[in-house]
């Protein structure tokens, strides 16, 4: 006989699961971009409380341009393809984001 989770338990796991999503896919696709994970942490950690939810998705999608012969982005790069975004809002973030985060 099968056990299934009850179903309040389930649903405090979803809602759980549901409210890191945003930074874990933005730290993820930062990383992926190329910046180190020590940096993509706290940015994404700082920018997900400053940004939508489709300037998120928008950021995240940075490590699909990520060049493959490079192992680490300079931040003269990332704000490079951040500003290709065409989105004053998102490079004011990722810049004072990334101030902040260099001097930690």
């Amino acid at each position: 006989m099968k056990r299934y989770l009850p179903l309040p338990m389930l649903l405090v796991a979803l809602a759980l699961a549901g409210c890191a999503t945003p930074e874990a896919r933005l730290r993820t696709g930062l990383n992926n971009a190329g910046l180190s994970k020590a940096m993509s942490a706290c940015m994404a950690e700082r920018m997900v409380d400053r940004l939508s939810l489709l300037q998120l998705r928008r950021l995240s999608a940075l490590g699909s341009l990520k060049d493959k012969h490079v192992t680490d982005l300079t931040l003269d790069q990332f704000f490079r393809k951040v500003r290709a975004l065409k989105d004053p809002e998102i490079l004011t973030v990722s810049t004072s984001s990334a101030a902040l985060c260099a001097l930690r």
